[in-house]
């Protein structure tokens, strides 16, 4: 079970969030400021973290700086009243993973909160399942039902990055900056090139396809069943 922990010095707030997570099978603690949850993450382990910005004591910025000195890992979600973009965007300069704004959402918490424990375990397995296929990042294979190809290291990270976020559409110049570099000379032609790659090596394979965006770029669909 998912340890989360949501810090927020509004009493009613936090045991609402509490509330919705406990339903949806997560283990919640509570912390009233950001020194209370650094004692906390010294005693034991948390998967995820919802963090209010203004709190007492310690503010969620300066959690935030405090905790990425130390652990670069664990998935924060700041949720605020602070609705201005240099506000968003200091959250993200400290080191926040996404970034809500009350009032909340709370069907939407939840799915942000499950889109980024998948991200955060994906990290740290390296290794990305889809039904019976089974993507290796430090070996660049992919594998299913006993049969595995070693892919080109390009073609092997536009396919993990694709798979890792499906339904997400990214741009030819997204993945050209991602996997080939900024100051690549190849160009968006490129994707274009590797993604026909890609569709054919796994043409027979159901578990997953990869579909055109026109005029924009691409998007993995993973086929359940």
């Amino acid at each position: 079970m998912f340890q989360i922990m949501v810090v927020e010095d509004d009493k009613s707030t936090a045991r609402l969030m509490q509330t919705v997570l406990t339903y949806e099978g997560y283990a919640v603690i509570l912390a009233g400021n950001g020194e209370e949850a650094l004692e906390i993450m010294d005693r034991q382990q948390i998967d995820l973290i919802i963090l209010d910005i203004m709190m007492p004591k310690m503010d969620g910025y300066e959690f935030t700086e405090t905790l990425r000195s130390v652990d670069e890992h664990t998935p924060i979600l700041m949720v605020t009243a602070k609705q201005l973009p240099e506000d968003k965007c200091k959250g993200f300069l400290v080191g926040t993973d996404d970034y809500m704004v009350k009032p909340v959402n709370y069907k939407e918490m939840v799915l942000r909160v499950k889109a980024l424990l998948r991200r955060s375990q994906i990290a740290n397995e390296r290794k990305l399942h889809i039904g019976k296929v089974t993507l290796d990042y430090d070996s660049l294979t992919v594998s299913r039902e006993g049969e595995s190809q070693t892919l080109p290291q390009k073609e092997f990270y536009l396919l993990y990055k694709l798979l890792s976020y499906p339904g997400q559409i990214f741009t030819r110049l997204q993945l050209m900056d991602e996997i080939w570099g900024k100051d690549s000379t190849s160009t968006d032609t490129t994707v274009n090139v590797h993604i026909a790659w890609l569709r054919k090596r796994f043409a027979g394979w159901p578990e997953f396809e990869l579909v055109s965006i026109r005029g924009i770029g691409y998007k993995a669909v993973i086929h359940h069943g």
